[in-house]
């Protein structure tokens, strides 16, 4: 057990921690919604430091981030444990493994060992991600220290439910996140996810730009879930009101956990959201899990010039130049690192 970052004594041995938006107050024994993070005596302890259940060397776009560090390796890692119950949850078998086993369970996998492996593998940033990267916080964010002083990139794939105060921890530090705004309704998010509000993803969007952090979004589109053009138009309204060049990944889904009974998405459902997305005025909308699809390239947004194609998580084609559309001149908004 490490020591938490971000929590705060209170009487009888009590402890409220600051992490994520939940806040939770626990009494001397016992464990936050993430059942990772635990009050043993008046200390809050995070009971996952240095122990990753899955490391992978990924392509950056399967994060998804498509407008930063472009065509390069991602040094992917997590923990077990999420503070979100996603019904539909793709990787429910390590996110939700403390919840439903009662046990934490990881390969000893310090930090200094994360750095030295991304950098041999040739990886340009690391990637926590595959669960909620904001449990295993400081985990991740004293790897990050570390990538930092060797040159490497930082990125969080994340619900977004984590308080300012950790958004405050995390710049200069996380470079860029892709964050899951999975509905416009509190319903869905009390219903589906386990409790939350929608209202606290918003505001970490917009204090994620705030604060300098490269944002992309993804929203996996369910059928007869979240798929009314309607919540859809208010989504990209409001992507668009933090900032219109906010890539938009809206991405077709697929039965999984407790949702394995809904049928997968129409092609055509999804390919409608982009245009919706775009009607709206965002430069950027992409179609995700479906391989092929002209929704997956990156067009200028003032032209329609093709600059990017990809297939899958694959770069095909880049004639952006100078960072600019060799058509048009227009600036893509991009981090080429």
């Amino acid at each position: 057990m490490r020591e938490a970052y971000l929590y705060e004594k209170l009487d009888n041995n009590r402890v409220q921690c600051n992490l994520c938006s939940f806040r939770c107050k626990l009494s001397d024994g016992y464990k936050g919604i993430c059942e990772v993070r635990k009050n043993e005596g008046g200390t809050l302890y995070t009971l996952v430091y240095g122990k990753a259940i899955a490391k992978a060397v990924d392509p950056i776009e399967k994060k998804p981030l498509f407008h930063f560090l472009p065509g390069t390796k991602s040094f992917s890692i997590a923990t077990v444990g999420c503070n979100f119950r996603c019904l539909y949850c793709q990787n429910w078998e390590i996110s939700q493994y403390p919840r439903e086993q009662n046990t934490i369970i990881g390969e000893d996998y310090p930090p200094e060992r994360v750095v030295e492996d991304a950098i041999a593998t040739g990886s340009k940033s690391i990637a926590y991600t595959y669960t909620e990267p904001t449990i295993f916080f400081e985990y991740a964010i004293d790897t990050a220290k570390l990538a930092k002083e060797k040159g490497l990139k930082n990125i969080f794939v994340t619900n977004g439910y984590m308080t300012k105060e950790a958004i405050d921890e995390m710049a200069g530090l996380i470079d860029a996140a892709n964050v899951d705004l999975k509905s416009f309704s509190d319903a869905y998010y009390l219903q589906i996810c386990g409790g939350a509000r929608v209202k606290a993803v918003l505001e970490s969007i917009e204090y994620m730009k705030k604060k300098g952090i490269w944002v992309e979004v993804t929203t996996l589109i369910i059928p007869e879930v979240n798929d009314d053009p309607a919540e859809i138009m208010e989504i990209a309204e409001f992507i668009k009101s933090v900032d219109p060049a906010i890539p938009w990944h809206v991405s077709r889904f697929h039965p999984a956990y407790k949702f394995d009974n809904v049928m997968p998405t129409a092609v055509e459902v999804v390919r409608n959201i982009r245009r919706i997305g775009k009607s709206v005025g965002l430069k950027y909308v992409y179609t995700g899990n479906i391989p092929g699809d002209d929704g997956e390239h990156t067009y200028c947004p003032k032209c329609g010039e093709l600059l990017i194609a990809r297939y899958g998580f694959e770069i095909v084609a880049n004639t952006i130049k100078d960072g600019k559309c060799p058509k048009c001149g227009e600036k893509i908004d991009i981090v080429w690192g």
